[in-house]
């Protein structure tokens, strides 16, 4: 009788034994491609949106830039990140860009232009954005 193992013992013994090694390293190996096809799939889609959260972030200082100027400024200067936080125009916290680089504000053609200074941190670069970003612009700053 001992000859003749039924099959529900031998998935009792088979169980009964635990993992191999080999079989640990393989499920390791499949996680590590499976987040590292994740990783390549992600982190462009995680770049453009730090760009159009940028876009949106300068069109909303140049908003309250416009804003202030109608409303609250005293002369034909240009406001600063610190004139629309104290006209509560804009939020302290609103201040930088998704970098953590302060938006910058400029008036020298007449207008209100905003601008970010993108993924390197500095401005006159490349891969700034301002507050009249289209989209093929978007497209074009996330390959820098």
């Amino acid at each position: 009788m001992n000859e003749r193992i039924g099959i529900g013992e031998r998935a009792l013994r088979g169980a009964a034994r635990g993992v191999t090694l080999v079989e640990v390293l393989i499920v390791v190996a499949i996680m590590a491609v499976i987040s590292g096809g994740v990783t390549l799939v992600a982190f462009p889609l995680y770049k453009e949106s730090r760009i159009k959260a940028a876009v949106i972030g300068c069109q909303q200082v140049k908003h309250a830039a416009e804003l202030y100027q109608n409303l609250d400024a005293t002369s034909d200067a240009c406001p600063t990140m610190q004139d629309l936080i104290n006209s509560k125009k804009i939020k302290g916290n609103q201040t930088d860009d998704p970098w953590g680089v302060a938006y910058r504000i400029d008036c020298a053609t007449g207008e209100i232009r905003v601008k970010s200074a993108g993924n390197d941190r500095k401005f006159e670069t490349q891969d700034d954005i301002d507050d009249g970003f289209r989209p093929a612009d978007v497209a074009r700053v996330k390959n820098f």
